[in-house]
């Protein structure tokens, strides 16, 4: 393992192989898309920034020397100049200094951990690959608004969750899907996936007490979710017989309630709670959700999903309608026919 200067990652890892067919590659392509977000990460968060080592295997013929008696496990690794070293885990780290180096010449001086092995031929550097990915689980998105102290949106949704009773004990924090035995009734990142549509394009100032009025009103909208809390009736039994919890409608709730609070009508909660009150959320009210938030019976988690349930809503509040929700409402009439 060696500390390596991110000024010499372009130089030492200079080699490119993505038009050699999959078979001969030690690597998956590198996704391009990925870059400019994880640069941008660096770039923000100069100070604390964090990153796991990259691993990379080097083709020719290396000596090391320990520079003492005592432990033998320090010391300087002499690798030759024309050595080849192929990154078997770690190239979209490597792509997105590189990049953001190209933006803050002072991370040049900045180390990142190398773990280097001696390369032993295409088989093995392809074994390497996929032992480091075998068991690696990409963490839930519910853990990640819990953990994430970046973001100003997790906190508001983790002091708005904390403050408001319904959901302090129905939210599920950690993971994103809920079991069918589940007590809870939300997952953390559908609650927070909701406020960031409620607070899109909305000014900074009093966020957290416009996400509380939002989260009461909706709550005075399904009394249902207080039959829950009060253990006269299952979650589990709520989310088969109704759309209400679900990430799709607390998404299409939030972005309804954002139309609200920017129209004319402002935060007019009352409103938005008569019209929750309105519409029938059932799963078997099949005339009004399938196709809408439901295929074929299963709850959609689709974008088009989201716009035409808060069309729904949107209509029963006496709102005008996003152009997108007009498209897919149109869609609808017409394969209707």
């Amino acid at each position: 393992m060696a500390q390596c200067p991110i000024r010499l990652l372009l130089r030492i890892f200079s080699f490119v192989d993505a038009d050699l067919p999959v078979e001969m590659r030690a690597q998956r392509t590198l996704n391009t898309k990925r870059v400019p977000e994880i640069a941008r990460y660096i770039v923000e968060n100069r100070d604390d920034y964090t990153f796991s080592a990259i691993t990379a295997s080097i083709d020719a013929d290396i000596t090391f020397e320990p520079i003492g008696v005592a432990d033998d496990r320090l010391g300087r690794l002499h690798v030759p100049m024309d050595a080849r070293f192929v990154i078997n885990d770690g190239q979209h780290r490597h792509a997105a200094l590189t990049a953001a180096l190209a933006r803050d010449a002072s991370l040049g001086d900045e180390t990142i951990a190398v773990v280097f092995f001696v390369d032993v031929g295409l088989a093995r550097s392809q074994q390497m690959f996929a032992d480091l990915n075998r068991h690696s689980v990409k963490p839930s998105a519910s853990i990640g608004v819990l953990y994430d102290h970046r973001e100003p949106t997790a906190d508001l949704t983790r002091a708005v969750v904390k403050r408001n009773r319904i959901l302090h004990d129905m939210v599920e924090p950690e993971r994103s899907t809920l079991a069918p035995k589940s007590k809870k009734l939300f997952t953390l990142s559908a609650v927070h996936q909701a406020n960031q549509a409620l607070l899109a394009g909305l000014p900074d100032s009093g966020r957290e007490e416009l996400a509380l009025s939002f989260w009461d009103a909706t709550v005075a909208g399904f009394p249902d979710w207080i039959q829950v809390h009060e253990n006269t009736l299952s979650a589990g039994a709520l989310r088969l017989a109704t759309i209400s919890s679900h990430g799709t409608v607390l998404h299409a709730l939030g972005r309804a309630a954002n139309s609200m609070v920017r129209s004319e009508a402002g935060s007019d909660w009352p409103r938005y709670t008569d019209a929750l009150l309105s519409i029938n959320w059932q799963r078997s009210n099949t005339e009004l959700w399938e196709g809408r938030a439901l295929a074929a019976g299963h709850v959609s988690k689709s974008n088009q999903s989201v716009a035409l349930t808060s069309a729904v809503v949107k209509r029963a509040m006496r709102l005008s309608l996003a152009a997108d929700e007009i498209r897919y409402e149109n869609a609808i009439r017409e394969n209707s026919k």
